[in-house]
């Protein structure tokens, strides 16, 4: 297993600080999905908690993860506490108790107090993790998925990868590579019901969208292989964007109605 080392040591740490209070610990994303790449890959994961976590169990929980995630993948490590109230049956959006990612680093390091007081409430992000965990999910410890993951509601799914891709026509030039491969998948989904990676969205997109935009894609492909940047041309950027958010809209459009008439 990827980073299993520091998988391990996170999750006797998750033991030691939660103590009985905790569910189990549980691998998703890539390094769940057998796509890891440590250049531009995070570690995703989930800790499922029994009740309520103080605050100062929360503060020493995260002096602990910002140590760990120092030894993490370029993009560290991303995880987030749930309760398992809400996970069995799902809840959405999810309420959580504690999240913590690369882009959260500073503002924990600033003020390490504001942080755990404010850093909960909701996350539309949460359904779509824990459909990759029920479908791909590796426990860490604990008790096994099947038994903590109801679960998620095709349009709770939906929501949840649409909410991601809200600003694509914006993030692919700023961000090519992820939304690039982000948006095939969502698009793989919604017109075959498949859940899928980032790079088995990019494979897909291939086998389905215009040739004019395989050149793209498969650049985008091989940089995701290598853990490059992708470089591309923003105008094919902007058309591949246009033309995705297009289909995706339609289909969205069109399981609305026929969940409308069910």
């Amino acid at each position: 297993m990827i980073y299993e080392d520091l998988l391990s040591r996170f999750t006797e740490m998750c033991r030691e600080i939660l103590g009985e209070n905790l569910t189990g610990v549980y691998l998703h994303g890539s390094a769940a999905m057998g796509c890891f790449q440590p250049e531009i890959s995070d570690l995703d994961l989930l800790v499922i908690v029994n009740t309520d976590v103080s605050d100062g169990v929360k503060a020493e929980f995260m002096e602990h993860v910002i140590c760990l995630n120092e030894e993490g993948p370029g993009k560290g490590m991303e995880l987030s506490l749930v309760k398992r109230e809400f996970c069995r049956p799902f809840v959405y959006p999810t309420p959580f108790e504690l999240h913590f990612s690369e882009a959260h680093l500073e503002w924990d390091k600033r003020n390490p107090r504001e942080y755990v007081e404010k850093m909960r409430g909701t996350d539309k992000d949460l359904a779509a993790h824990f459909m990759i965990t029920r479908k791909f999910g590796i426990c860490l410890w604990g008790v096994r998925k099947e038994d903590v993951f109801g679960e998620v509601p095709a349009e709770a799914y939906r929501d949840s990868i649409l909410y991601d891709m809200e600003n694509a026509g914006e993030d692919i030039l700023t961000n090519p590579l992820y939304v690039t491969l982000n948006l095939c998948r969502v698009l793989g989904y919604l017109r075959e019901d498949l859940v899928l990676s980032k790079k088995s969205g990019g494979e897909w997109g291939l086998m389905h969208l215009p040739e004019r935009f395989h050149t793209l894609l498969c650049e985008a492909l091989r940089c995701y292989a290598c853990g490059e940047k992708l470089s591309a041309d923003k105008e094919l950027l902007a058309q591949f964007a246009g033309y995705m958010t297009a289909e995706i809209q339609d289909r969205t459009r069109a399981c609305t109605e026929q969940e409308g008439t069910v």
